[in-house]
């Protein structure tokens, strides 16, 4: 097979969670222009639109689902629907997170109940629906588990953010775990960890910390807007088949400075 074929996804589906903005539609647009047809998940249907619209002005054919998943009993029903539009799915990319920013002795139960169901019980729930359902039986998949460098170190003094980290540090060591189970069924789980790019969601950290984290960076500057396509292809495609278990950091090199 050369080169150009292990890239290639054409004819495949990936189902992308919190896929509306930011990380999520970059991967989708990556998968997209490789060939996947997408389903993307989240909990805005404004954003979801607009999404679709954009998606399809690039040529890329798309599935919406409006849903939040955690509320874990709407994922058989969100499985469902892409199995009727697509008939398969080839590629999870469990993207959708929460964070929470407040010192460790303030943050209250119901912030760290929140980042855990969704970062890290979503995570397992709809992935064992879609290994259960899909994969397995197929005896193929890739699955890719958006962590972050957060889930690898405690972090700078200035972000409190107890929970994100801890529950970043478990979606690793959950990407490892599955793919030890699943090697069996061809099924490669991988997770990327990504570093500081600029989103909604790091925004108000980014105001406080960004010159310090580009300051701190071998490559002095922020993730970009096509800074994890490469990685999320690489990933879903059969360039890959023979990594599992595997946790590539994309930040810039700030983790091994």
């Amino acid at each position: 097979m050369n080169v150009k074929k292990l890239f290639d996804l054409s004819g495949k589906v990936a189902l992308i969670t919190g896929g509306s903005r930011g990380l999520g539609l970059q991967m989708a647009e990556a998968l997209g222009e490789m060939g996947c047809k997408v389903a993307i998940t989240a909990r805005k249907p404004n954003e979801l639109a607009e999404t679709a619209a954009h998606l399809d002005k690039l040529g890329i054919e798309c599935l919406t689902i409006t849903g939040d998943l955690s509320k874990f009993e709407t994922i058989p029903g969100l499985v469902d629907q892409v199995l009727a539009k697509f008939g398969g799915i080839d590629i999870l990319v469990n993207n959708a997170g929460a964070t929470w920013g407040a010192p460790a002795e303030d943050t209250p139960d119901e912030a760290w109940h929140k980042v855990m169901k969704l970062n890290i019980d979503a995570m397992f729930f709809l992935s064992r629906e879609v290994g259960k359902r899909v994969m397995i039986p197929q005896k193929s998949g890739k699955i890719i588990n958006i962590a972050s460098v957060a889930g690898l170190s405690g972090g700078p003094p200035d972000m409190t953010t107890i929970a994100y980290n801890t529950s970043k540090g478990a979606a690793v060591n959950f990407t490892r775990a599955l793919a030890s189970e699943w090697g069996k069924y061809n099924i490669n789980v991988n997770a990327i960890c990504p570093g500081f790019f600029p989103s909604k969601m790091s925004q108000v950290l980014l105001e406080k910390i960004g010159k310090m984290v580009i300051a701190s960076t071998p490559l002095h500057r922020l993730g970009g807007d096509e800074d994890l396509k490469g990685v999320a292809v690489f990933l879903a495609s059969e360039a890959s088949r023979h990594i599992t278990g595997q946790y590539i950091a994309v930040d810039g090199g700030a983790s091994t400075a």
